[in-house]
């Protein structure tokens, strides 16, 4: 049986980070991700790594678009404000088509807002957050278990489809401490950087990292290009979890930590002869569309709950369309539903089926 360690949920990410292979980070402190930075600087030289401090969020990023640009499997972490400050070099990367993975624990907003855990990034996240048509591939783990798995598979999804993962928890995940074991980490065969800038040594063409195009047909074309990988990403990398969905009065959309919450309100409405599925989204994005419209087609009604005011429900909407009522129940700021709020919801939503 595995050794398993109580780790808490930043300092377990950045352990595995460093399993899979990361030896460079640039980050900056902001609460409540700070641990993964600290852990980083303690640890980093002791595997040859580098660890570095910038004096911003936005030097950070560039520093990230230089490491992957030569190839290295480089990391940057943040909560939302850093985050936005990020988005600029984060579009760069993408549109460089350069592979790395940025976590991002999330904080109440908007502004500077609060330190508390939120999950209203989710529009900045998966519908892009930068400028020009680009998508990240967003991970949201449930556990700190699955921080540690999810960072593992992401330097890997980002070395497979050149491209930018993140990493999307938030501040109760990022400060929470559970078991983990980091043996048998998901791995995966994954292509030969032929195109990273590490020197020709007179043998080749020189690589060009670039994401300026003056000619507009050349623009379209890279990103019709990208458009392509984007539906191989959508095609292979789903990831979902589906309990109890199945003829379900009521399904609970959720991701993170409020997942966990929607599987205690399964077990509570399951004492009053209500059932209740839970549907929990891993891939933000690629969100899994297909399995929901599935679901759908035996459900009667879907409830998406979220820490914010109401942004994951419009991709739930688009999923049903319109095959069964959608309902959302949030709360924002920093503060987390409860079980029995949730639970007064659907019983509501049911008893407006009689």
């Amino acid at each position: 049986m595995a050794e398993k360690m109580l780790m808490k949920g930043n300092e377990a990410m950045a352990e595995a980070a460093m399993r899979a292979g990361c030896k460079l980070f640039f980050g900056y402190p902001i609460t409540p991700q700070t641990e993964v930075a600290a852990y980083m600087a303690k640890k980093m030289p002791k595997i040859g790594g580098l660890f570095m401090q910038a004096e911003s969020e936005v030097a950070a990023i560039n520093m990230v678009y230089g490491a992957a640009g030569a190839g290295a499997r480089v990391m940057t972490s943040s909560s939302s404000p850093g985050i936005s400050l990020k988005s600029e070099g984060i579009s760069y990367i993408a549109g460089s088509d350069l592979p790395c993975v940025i976590v991002n624990i999330v904080r109440g907003g908007p502004g500077l807002g609060g330190i508390q855990p939120a999950q209203s990034d989710y529009f900045q996240a998966t519908k892009g957050g930068g400028h020009g048509d680009y998508h990240l591939v967003v991970l949201a783990p449930a556990s700190v278990q699955e921080m540690v798995s999810l960072t593992a598979e992401a330097f890997d999804i980002a070395d497979t489809y050149r491209m930018p993962v993140m990493i999307m928890g938030d501040g109760m995940l990022g400060q929470m401490m559970e078991p983990v074991e980091f043996e048998n980490l998901p791995k995966r065969e994954v292509p030969e950087k032929t195109w990273a800038t590490t020197g020709t040594q007179m043998k080749r063409k020189k690589n060009i990292v670039n994401s300026l195009y003056i000619e507009p047909d050349a623009l379209e074309k890279m990103n019709n290009e990208r458009l392509e990988r984007y539906e191989l990403v959508k095609k292979n990398e789903v990831k979902v979890e589906t309990v109890n969905a199945e003829n379900a009065d009521v399904v609970i959309v959720a991701y993170g930590v409020m997942a966990r919450v929607a599987k205690t309100v399964m077990q509570m409405m399951e004492e009053k002869g209500i059932k209740v599925g839970v549907v929990r989204p891993i891939t933000l994005w690629p969100f899994p569309t297909e399995e929901i419209a599935k679901v759908a087609e035996s459900a009667k009604a879907f409830l998406s709950v979220e820490m914010s005011q109401g942004q994951m429900v419009e991709d739930v909407r688009l999923a049903v369309n319109g095959k069964k009522p959608v309902y959302f129940y949030g709360r924002n700021g920093g503060v987390v539903p409860s079980p029995d709020e949730i639970c007064a919801e659907i019983e509501k939503i049911v008893g407006g089926m009689k």
